[in-house]
């Protein structure tokens, strides 16, 4: 992908989109094509991390039992503990909070079954449960700040029922340069584990919060 085509839409996505009083997520949003979602093997499934970083703080919740619990209170932003697993699990609003307030869910291997047993449901269809693909399973009273940073740059690319996968890749606040080298990075990422690689994308766009689509690539 040329950088100078990227810069160009960046600043066409900027623009197009209304000043607000809080720093805009920039997504980018690609649309697949000749791929057979019934096929687990033609399914995506990416975490990557982002070079430049996702230019804001994202929130990380830790499920663990004792042996985590004090590392866990000390790098995540909040720490459900084992004991409270079914009480919580049982309270469908406070779930349905904590799945959109936090952006990762951090789990302690030896207690995952008890973790999918209370919030395999809840979790999973939203896709935040703990993946061991992102290192998001940890062992027993294991050091998790290096865990947190890698989480910081992290984003996931899924599809789910369509040809489509989007992804927060900065935000406004972010220079031209660590935005294009972000998009170039997760742009080659995705097509790289495509079966035909490039050939699999149909066309992709660059877009703000509260802005309109602009073309990134392919035909619109």
């Amino acid at each position: 992908m040329d950088k100078k085509k990227v810069l160009e839409t960046i600043k066409k996505a900027i623009e197009s989109a209304k000043k607000r009083n809080f720093s805009q997520s920039v997504d980018l949003i690609v649309n697949l094509q000749q791929l057979d979602l019934k096929k687990p093997e033609q399914k995506v499934d990416l975490f990557i991390n982002l070079p430049k970083g996702r230019g804001k703080k994202i929130k990380v919740c830790g499920l663990f039992g004792p042996e985590s619990q004090k590392e866990g209170e000390a790098n995540c932003d909040i720490v459900i503990s084992q004991d409270n697993f079914h009480a919580l699990s049982k309270d469908k609003r406070k779930v349905k909070k904590l799945i959109k307030e936090y952006d990762f869910f951090l789990g302690q291997a030896n207690i995952m079954p008890l973790i999918a047993k209370n919030f395999g449901r809840s979790l999973g269809t939203k896709g935040k449960m703990p993946n061991p693909k992102a290192g998001m399973i940890v062992p027993p009273g294991a050091p998790l700040k290096p865990v947190m940073e890698k989480m910081q740059n992290m984003i996931r690319l899924t599809t789910k029922s369509e040809l489509v996968v989007k992804g927060q890749i900065g935000t406004e606040s972010m220079s031209d340069d660590d935005l294009a080298e972000n998009i170039k990075h997760v742009y080659d990422k995705l097509s790289n584990s495509l079966p035909q690689h490039e050939h699999n994308i149909k066309n992709s766009f660059l877009k703000l919060t509260m802005g309109k689509p602009a073309l990134l690539g392919g035909k619109a």
